[in-house]
Formats: C-alpha cells, structure tokens, sequence
C-alpha cells in the first residue's frame, strides 16, 4: 500500500496537470476561435475547436501517455493550420497545447523515448508554421521550431535531471545518515565489550586478591601482603587500561599503538595466575605477526577466557593457542567449579566474544565436553595477503 503522502503528492501533481490542461484548452481554443473561421466555415470551425480542446485536455492524462499526446498535439495543430490557411486566415493558432506536450515529453519520457518524440514535434511545429504562414521569411520556420518544441523539451529534460539528482542527493544524505548512526552504534558496543572486558578482568582479581587477604588476615601476615600487593598491582594495572580507553574515546593518535596484542599474553597469564589461575599455557614458537585490529581481538577474547575460567572455573586452565596459514585459533579448557555462578556475566563475555570474532568472519563454539570440562574454541580466518 502507497505510504500516505506518497498519495498526496500523486494527487497534487494530477490536479495541477488538470489545471494547466484547463488553461491550454481555453488559450488555444480563444485564439483559434478570434481568427474569424466561425464566420468563414462555422461547422469545420467547430469541430476543430472541439478537437483542439480534447487534445489539450490529454495533457493531463497519465505520463505513460506522454509520447502518445505529444503526437496528438502535432497532428491536431497541423489540422488547424491547414483549414485556416485554406480560408486564408494566418492567425489564430495557440502555442499552449504543444509547448506544454514538449516540455512533458522532456521531463516525463526515458531518454531515448524522448529523444524519439522531439524530431516529430519539432518537423510538426515547423510545418504548421509554414502553413499558417507566421513566418516572413525562411529562417523564422527553424527558429519556431525551435522555441515552440526544443526550448520547452530542453527545460523539461534539465528539470527533470535536476529532479533525479535532488533525489538522489536526499537518499544518499538518508544513506549515510543510516550509516553514521549504525557506526555510532558499532562503536559504543565496541566500546562496552572493551571496558567490560577490562573492568571484569581486573576487579576479578582484585576481589579474589582482597577475599584471599581477608582470610590469611592475622594468621599470616606475609600472605596477607602478597595478596594486598596483587590487589595494588591489579588496581594500577586497571586504571592503566581504563586509561588507554579513555584515550582511545579522546582520538589520541597513538592510543592505538600501545593496545595490547598476542605478545602480551604471557603477561595477562602471569596476572591471572597472581590471582589464583593456574594456567597450562601453549603459545606459537617465534614472532606471530597479525593485523593490528586482529592481534587486539585476540588478545582482549583470550581476556575474557581467561576472566570466565578465574571467575567460574576451581583454578586451572588450559590454553592453546595456534596460527596455521588461514586461521588463528583459540582453545581454551578449564574445569567447572563445584558451585555454580548464578550471574550473567558469562553470557554478557561470551556474546562479547562471538561478536568480536564475527568482526573478522570467525566463530565461538562453546560448552562442557564428555570430561566436564568447560571448552571455548575460536577460530578467527587471517587473510594471506
């Protein structure tokens, strides 16, 4: 169904497209009428009357009947000044009709169509002008045609490629509005999974850090320190990242440059195991070069891996991670913990995480193996070129 103001605008155009119909019919039937042929052949008069009202009242049929009325036009105005000049009457024929008929053949007809219907109507004007004898000498029969037909086709075909090209300016502004606002939206969810995944990791193992403190408080003080020093560690390390993040939002150039990578795994292993993960780690042998986005979703997707397997496992992990020629793949293993988290942070990371790995056409596969083990394999392609 047409959206209502589609309909509007339809019903507009087909008033006005009356309305000028209305007017040529009465301008060109006055005119012909004051050059006396009623006194001369009153039926012949008449009926031309009635045949140059109807043919201007088609102006206002459909545009598919553009090329269709253009014609009309033509043979009706050839008409009118053949019986005039018969009686030798040399005025009394109106513009109106075929001015009109050009200027919709240019703004209302495809191009070739177009181009098909102006050679007739100019070669008609021309000829009715030589008839009707308007013309005092040779040259006023091409420049007739010319202003009668060519100039009306001409405005019309500007029109309408000004038209088309408004119209597009205004879908290509809608466009790139759409565009803008999904970037926008990108962006903050890129955004939330980065600060989720630093807020998560770190305050994770200040709270395992701090509940590990609690607890050896005054049975044993060098234990209690350890975990009160991981707590400071974990905290500065935080604010670091929270840092970097907020440098990224500010567009520092070289925020970018110090994002972490596959080659600060280690050291997130290391952080995880002050906090109580134990973590059987198996990296690639040598320097693994990846694309700058790529190595920071690797890194921040092994983040949360790790964060889930601290949070949800009983201690230990397992993490494999592989580069062949097409794919850099992920497994990460851990065991279940006896009691079972009832938040939903874990689907919030794992949603993360697939959509991370989506960013570059890569897959999360995830869920408790035959062992009862909690498995999340992650293949990501890595384009050779």
């Amino acid at each position: 169904m047409p959206e209502p103001g589609l309909v509007a605008v339809r019903k507009s155009l087909e008033r006005q497209s009356l309305l000028v119909a209305l007017f040529a019919a009465v301008i060109d039937a006055m005119l012909f009428i004051s050059s006396g042929i009623f006194s001369a052949a009153p039926t012949a008069a008449l009926t031309m009357t009635i045949t140059l009202v109807a043919a201007d009242l088609c102006l206002a049929l459909r545009p598919s009947t553009t090329a269709a009325v253009a014609y009309i036009q033509v043979i009706t105005r050839i008409l009118a000044c053949l019986l005039l000049s018969h009686y030798e009457l040399a005025a009394g024929i109106g513009n109106v009709g075929v001015l009109v008929a050009g200027y919709r053949a240019g703004a209302w007809l495809p191009a070739r169509a177009s181009a098909t219907v102006l050679p007739v109507l100019m070669a008609g004007v021309a000829t009715a002008a030589y008839l009707n004898g308007s013309a005092d000498v040779w040259w006023m029969v091409p420049a007739i045609a010319v202003s009668n037909a060519l100039i009306p086709w001409l405005v019309g075909r500007y029109t309408a490629a000004g038209g088309a090209y408004v119209t597009k300016l205004e879908m290509q502004r809608k466009s790139d509005h759409a565009a803008l606002a999904k970037a926008l939206a990108d962006e903050r969810e890129a955004i939330a999974r980065d600060l989720h995944d630093v807020i998560s990791h770190h305050v994770s193992a200040i709270g395992i850090h701090a509940g590990a403190a609690r607890m050896t408080l005054g049975s044993n003080i060098e234990a209690s320190e350890r975990s009160l020093r991981a707590v400071e560690t974990s905290s500065q390390a935080a604010m670091k990242d929270l840092r970097l993040q907020l440098d990224i939002l500010h567009g520092r150039d070289d925020a970018g440059e110090v994002q972490p990578g596959l080659a600060n795994i280690p050291e997130l292993v290391e952080s995880v195991g002050r906090a109580g993960l134990s973590v059987d780690i198996n990296l690639p042998r040598g320097l693994v070069t990846l694309p700058k986005s790529l190595d920071v979703i690797v890194y921040r997707i092994v983040q949360e891996l790790l964060t889930n397997a601290l949070r949800h496992g009983d201690g230990s992990a397992c993490l494999k991670v592989r580069r062949d020629r097409s794919r850099i793949v992920i497994d990460e293993s851990n065991p279940i913990a006896a009691e079972v988290y009832t938040g939903d942070s874990l689907h919030r990371g794992l949603d993360g995480m697939r959509r991370r790995a989506e960013l570059f056409d890569g897959r999360v596969e995830c869920g408790a193996d035959e062992s009862g083990r909690w498995r999340t394999l992650v293949e990501i392609p890595v384009s050779t070129r």
